[in-house]
């Protein structure tokens, strides 16, 4: 299946380089009075352009950012810790002057981090970001070894103790697991460098808690299903060949496929919007899909892990999950203040399921937990837009503040 998909990938990836040529070149003449043909062409190419997915992480385009007083200053962007899965990246403004740690931990589900590129930009605004960058699984060479669920919680416990005590964690949605096992496990440990505050921001803690359409599907199929259907080996021709993954490409086109009316109606709206000389909302657009297109694959041990532990076994909040061997216990959790993030209108990880993480760390004193509902956001707004920045974001930074 993967042989299949990168013959075509390669072979269209020839068509949208000279499509962008054309587009280049037709740019340069639908700006005059009567080139609206020319402005036709031009938008059909950016639509053979843009139709395609690519596997290469985009940039992360931070390099200003205007502060609360509307100074705008510059932000520096650091590799500081590379692992063959993951670099640690971290991102600090020039003018900051020993913000709070914080290392936001980005979801392993088919998507950069970049993704996070707006979750960034917001916290960046009073705190030190670190960034858990993960790499495309098919350009991980397989001497490297697999990856599974417990390299994962392991990689963020690394990460926390090379920023130190006194840190901060924010989990955004798939890795609030992770997160909150490595917390654990750090408490029960009674490690120095264990985090001042862990945030959980739509993750499915317990998925038997209103279950959504991503749950249930989960749950239908028994795990060979998974194992035999969607797990392919990188083809030959990569620098990952021959490992076993789950191809980004599969992910994407079953997201697609949920809102196939949706996403052709917003590419007629680009094509409608570059003719008609509406370039920002062309742009908005383009931008979007040039960032929903770039995908990554996972590898298969860290995929099938997650759908047997978190899905049909749920096995966290079912005081089941272990790690290397030996039991977490969020009850071991007593010096870090918990945050739950929930939006009300999510329909992939629905309320309650996050909510559940408050009743797991149950050493934790009263006054050291704290769950935000937001109303009217979906699960893409729980971290990003319009109610992120000016409700959710507010809460979360006073969080990290108290817990200080």
């Amino acid at each position: 299946m993967y042989d299949a998909y990168q013959s075509y990938a390669d072979i269209s990836d020839r068509m949208r380089i000279v499509a962008a040529s054309g587009e280049r070149l037709l740019r340069q003449w639908s700006t005059t009075q009567y080139a609206y043909p020319l402005r036709c062409m031009e938008a059909y190419y950016e639509l053979v352009v843009l139709a395609g997915f690519t596997h290469e992480r985009p940039d992360y385009q931070i390099t200003q950012l205007t502060t609360h007083d509307r100074a705008v200053v510059d932000v520096v962007e650091e590799t500081v810790l590379t692992t063959p899965f993951c670099s640690l990246l971290r991102f600090s403004r020039k003018d900051a002057d020993n913000e709070p740690r914080v290392l936001l931990v980005a979801p392993m589900s088919g998507h950069f981090a970049t993704l996070l590129r707006g979750t960034i930009r917001t916290l960046l605004r009073d705190h030190d970001v670190y960034v858990t960058d993960w790499r495309n699984a098919r350009d991980i060479s397989l001497d490297k070894g697999a990856f599974g669920i417990d390299d994962f919680v392991q990689c963020i416990i690394d990460f926390i103790k090379f920023m130190g005590p006194q840190s901060h964690v924010v989990a955004v949605c798939q890795p609030a697991v992770a997160a909150l096992a490595a917390v654990a496990v750090m408490a029960e440990d009674n490690d120095p460098d264990q985090p001042a505050s862990l945030t959980l921001m739509a993750g499915p803690i317990d998925t038997c808690a209103s279950p959504t359409k991503v749950n249930e599907f989960a749950k239908s199929k028994p795990i060979e299903w998974f194992r035999e259907k969607l797990i392919s080996v990188v083809p030959r021709s990569l620098p990952g060949a021959g490992r076993r993954v789950y191809p980004g490409f599969l992910q994407l086109t079953a997201f697609v496929s949920m809102n196939v009316e949706r996403h052709a109606n917003a590419f007629v709206d680009l094509f409608r919007s570059r003719v008609e000389g509406d370039s920002e909302k062309a742009d908005r657009i383009r931008a979007f899909y040039e960032e929903y297109f770039a995908i990554m694959d996972l590898d298969a041990d860290f995929y099938l892990q997650t759908i047997e532990t978190v899905f049909h076994k749920n096995a966290l909040s079912e005081g089941k999950l272990l790690f290397k061997g030996r039991s977490v216990m969020p009850s071991a959790i007593k010096k870090t203040f918990l945050l739950t993030v929930e939006g009300e209108n999510d329909d992939i990880c629905a309320v309650g399921q996050t909510l559940a993480a408050q009743d797991l760390c149950s050493g934790l004193r009263s006054y050291m937990k704290l769950h935000h509902l937001q109303p009217d956001v979906g699960h893409y707004g729980v971290f990003n837009g319009r109610r992120w920045e000016n409700q959710i974001y507010p809460v979360l930074r006073d969080h990290i503040r108290c817990s200080v």
